[in-house]
């Protein structure tokens, strides 16, 4: 039988500001995504804030309304992908299959480690604690849907434990929406048949919930029941590409059309770098946009060539963007993502009168992407977003990239 961890940084940015500055650890805090605007949301607090009834993805007029002594800090993505990495440094040392789950999530199986699931989580809690000075919360048990519930059962720092023998007991009562992958949506059509627990979800015959929801109702039926059998992947080792994509939630909320334009600039950029990098490119250009009510979107469009230009990618996702948009809130991330993807130098639609000026956008694309390889991603900006907070994201260094495949992989072909 297989031995999975999923192991969890607590308040993962809050702990990072508090690690930095031990001051901030008996004192309400909470790490915000525009602290100058008071409708700006809370990405994390400490435990003094929780305390106080601060929750996260809440206005910070909010968070002040019940602790009005919080302070309020503005997010480094550079300090949290640090922690992430040192983080999974000490995975290392334990297992050879770790696959990160965001920044302060991962995978771990341990299954030939001799020191046993149990004892590899509390060793983990303790460098975590010691070492790094943010504590993490580790679910131990027979499949990585399983461990990660494990993980949110009890915080923070604490090991829990799901086996086969009692994951119906610890598992089967939390609510359905507990489960990875069942959306807010996906909760409503469930809770109108009176599927309302996880225990629930799995007594519903799987014909039944595929007839609700396709094959995404059999997959939950499965997790469910304790069927999954993904692997977690090796460190290093790569899914299979079904598309490019990068998104970020930037430093403040974004008000306009101009601040929509330059974070899809930024994103736009990555993923035709990673496009060209990888000797692909992609057919298709989706948006996903959330605002800050934490409503979320999509919408595509495909091109009439793959393209891996920026300057092809921004203005086709800046049409979708202001197709269906009408600024009713403000916006909390966006996301750009290239589809339906071909090889670099594959068969494509010619022109009638053929211009050399696409050969020369690859080439300028290309001399950018040189100079921020040698000297950093800011060596070089676009002259709109100099002086501009947006403009100082690096995609690359500040954001986990999530792939399209992972809700496949979860399911193990369910």
């Amino acid at each position: 039988m297989r031995t999975i961890l999923h192991s969890d940084l607590n308040n993962f940015y809050a702990s990072v500001e508090c690690a930095y500055d031990p001051s901030l650890r008996d004192r309400p805090m909470a790490v915000c995504g525009d602290p100058d605007d008071r409708h700006g949301i809370v990405l994390a607090k400490n435990m003094p804030a929780k305390a106080m009834g601060v929750r996260t993805a809440e206005a910070i007029w909010q968070a002040r309304e019940k602790c009005p002594g919080l302070i309020v800090l503005k997010p480094d993505f550079r300090k949290y992908v640090r922690f992430a990495k040192m983080m999974r440094g000490i995975y290392a040392e334990y297992a050879d299959r770790v696959e990160p789950f965001g920044l302060d999530e991962a995978w771990l199986d341990v299954s030939t480690n001799p020191m046993g699931g149990a004892t590899i989580a509390d060793e983990l809690r303790r460098r975590s604690r010691e070492e790094l000075g943010v504590t993490l919360s580790v679910g131990v048990s027979f499949n990585k849907i399983f461990a990660k519930l494990g993980s949110d059962l009890k915080k923070p720092d604490a090991t829990t434990v799901v086996s086969p023998d009692n994951f119906r007991e610890r598992i089967w009562p939390l609510p359905v929406d507990a489960l990875l992958y069942v959306g807010p949506a996906t909760a409503r059509k469930l809770r109108a048949r009176n599927i309302r627990t996880i225990g629930d979800l799995a007594r519903c015959p799987a014909g039944v919930l595929g007839a609700m929801l396709g094959k995404c109702g059999e997959m939950l039926w499965a997790f469910a029941n304790g069927l999954e059998r993904a692997p977690v992947r090796r460190i290093g080792e790569a899914e299979e590409v079904k598309s490019v994509g990068n998104s970020a939630t930037p430093p403040r909320d974004l008000r306009c059309d101009e601040d929509v334009r330059r974070l899809v600039t930024v994103l736009a950029e990555s993923v035709a770098e990673r496009l060209r990098a990888q000797g692909l490119r992609g057919s298709v250009v989706e948006i996903s946009v959330r605002d800050c009510a934490l409503s979320t979107y999509q919408r595509q469009r495909r091109l009439t060539n793959p393209t891996a230009l920026a300057a092809e990618i921004i203005p086709c996702a800046m049409a979708l963007f202001q197709e269906s948009y009408r600024w009713e809130r403000p916006i909390r991330s966006i996301g750009v993502c290239l589809a339906a993807l071909v090889p670099m130098g594959g068969d494509e639609q010619m022109c009638m009168f053929p211009s050399a000026g696409r050969k020369r956008m690859y080439e300028l694309e290309g001399a950018v992407e040189d100079i921020r390889r040698r000297f950093g991603h800011s060596a070089i900006l676009r002259a709109s977003l100099i002086r501009d907070d947006i403009g100082a994201i690096d995609p690359k260094d500040d954001h986990m990239i999530f792939p399209e495949g992972r809700l496949r992989a979860a399911s193990g072909g369910v």
